[in-house]
């Protein structure tokens, strides 16, 4: 570590000197309670008993489970280490969650109880793991999570820089294949300070850890929250009368969501008539009527956003109100770019590519070099994303380049190709299209248009839950139409634009 290093895990040791006996975690579930010196405290047992199985600076952790204070710990302890986080998609079929695994080759895995009996099926595809431990102290057939903490409490970190490797979270697969985002120390606390500065995060708050530490939006609000001596109130799972109830009891003042979060959040509040008018600050993606019921509720300012696991989470960020519509300003940190396809800035008014650099740009996805030089080539960060600026400078989001496809039902990041190639493992389908269509509770929903092969028949729901069973359930198709014929281009392919034309839109029923 050099003179000018500062790192996660130095931001702990600095918290249980600054916030000492003031509460970091608190834990529904069970109601446990730590202090920042007590999570300091566990963090160095835990590294301590992680270094005695044999884990040094760069070696990857893998974790499979619900948001926990363990789980937490684990980032912790991590930090101290200089081993690079790999947090898993609990929701992940089991050959996506072996492929992740395999892709980062992590030593140690950590995998809560309800997902050993998964786990203990792929084990043989998972080559470099050595052991195998409980997220949680109690059951489950895996080593015990508790037998790592009994090393004393002596710990002597490893030397660690800024711009190394803190955690690594995978995207959405791209011609079938995830890639794992390398995110660095100070990727991670430049995004706590961003939104700590912009949120004007205090001591004083408290953040309702609603979305999952295996998500960018979940990590970072949770380690914003900490590092600006918040309160972090854990939820294992989202209930939203369970929602309200803390809203309440814990005065939480901000979360991160998705849809249909807060919605079901405000419809809960209505039904019981709960005082929720501590929660002064939203972040997330949300139709308009929704933000505006929020904000007449409590009074508290939503704030909008463009960014994804690249970038930090973030690039533009703001208050809904500033401009509706948009999804905010460039970050005090970052410069962002639209370009043409040359590579060339477009003018104000215009749409372009999203480009950015900065420090909260992501160190490349691992073990990828072609796919990093096309990414950060001529010294930006290529998003894949289209976008246009107005003249006071908001962004305004204008999809996606037609190389980068991508639906995002609930704040997950879904490829067509990923869903289209699933779709076509069944004997009955000749050819598919899939993309995303208005869906009124996840806000954007994943459509299927198919063509059977001649004399076959084919339900619907099917042909959806043949889907569920090969990858993750959240990527099936809520849609599905059959056509007799898709429109084609010049070189026989189908007519994507066309068939989403055709069919695409509001859904029957939606």
């Amino acid at each position: 570590m050099g003179l000018y290093d500062f790192t996660f895990y130095d931001l702990i040791n600095q918290n249980a000197v600054s916030f000492k006996q003031k509460d970091a975690w608190f834990e529904v579930d069970d109601g446990r309670t730590l202090t920042f010196l007590e999570y300091k405290n566990k963090v160095d047992q835990l590294a301590l008993g992680i270094r005695k199985c044999g884990i040094k600076k760069g070696d990857r952790i893998g974790v499979l489970g619900k948001n926990s204070l363990e789980f937490f710990l684990l980032y912790g302890a991590a930090a101290g280490l200089g081993a690079i986080m790999l947090p898993i998609n609990w929701r992940l079929a089991a050959d996506e969650v072996a492929y992740n695994l395999n892709d980062c080759e992590p030593t140690i895995v950590f995998v809560d109880k309800e997902f050993q009996e998964e786990v203990d099926g792929i084990k043989d595809k998972l080559p470099s793991v050595k052991e195998y431990f409980n997220l949680n102290s109690e059951g489950g057939t895996f080593s015990d999570f508790g037998s790592l903490m009994n090393h004393g409490n002596d710990f002597e970190p490893a030397e660690i820089c800024t711009d190394d490797g803190f955690v690594i979270i995978h995207t959405a697969a791209v011609a079938g294949r995830p890639r794992g985002a390398l995110l660095s120390h100070g990727n991670v606390l430049c995004a706590d300070m961003h939104v700590d500065y912009l949120c004007n995060l205090t001591p004083r708050d408290v953040h309702l850890n609603i979305l999952p530490l295996f998500h960018v939006g979940g990590l970072f609000l949770a380690s914003s929250a900490f590092h600006a001596g918040a309160l972090n109130v854990n939820v294992t799972k989202f209930d939203a009368e369970k929602a309200v109830e803390l809203i309440r009891e814990k005065k939480v003042s901000i979360l991160i969501e998705f849809p249909p979060i807060l919605d079901s959040i405000l419809e809960q509040q209505e039904k019981t008539g709960a005082d929720i008018s501590s929660l002064k600050s939203v972040a997330g993606l949300e139709a308009p009527g929704t933000i505006e019921k929020y904000q007449e509720v409590t009074g508290g300012t939503f704030y909008v956003l463009y960014g994804q696991t690249e970038t930090s989470c973030l690039a533009t960020f703001g208050p809904y109100n500033d401009r509706p519509g948009a999804a905010g300003r460039t970050l005090p940190l970052a410069e962002v770019r639209l370009v043409d396809d040359y590579d060339r800035p477009v003018p104000v008014g215009e749409v372009g590519e999203i480009t950015m650099k900065g420090p909260m740009v992501f160190k490349g996805y691992w073990n990828l070099p072609e796919d990093n030089e096309y990414t950060f080539r001529n010294g930006w960060h290529h998003t894949g994303d289209l976008g246009r600026f107005d003249e006071e400078g908001f962004l305004w989001y204008a999809g996606r380049k037609a190389e980068k496809e991508l639906i995002k039902p609930g704040g997950e990041n879904v490829y067509p190709a990923e869903v289209e190639k699933a779709i076509l493992e069944h004997p009955a389908v000749e050819e598919t299209v899939v993309f995303g269509v208005p869906d009124p509770k996840w806000k954007e929903g994943i459509k299927a248009v198919c063509l059977l092969k001649k004399g076959e028949r084919l339900e619907r729901r099917e042909l959806i839950e043949f889907v569920g069973e090969r990858i993750a359930r959240y990527k099936k198709p809520q849609y599905v139409e059959f056509v007799d014929e898709f429109p084609r281009l010049d070189d026989g392919n189908p007519d994507r634009t066309k068939i989403k034309e055709l069919y695409g839109g509001e859904q029957e029923g939606s």
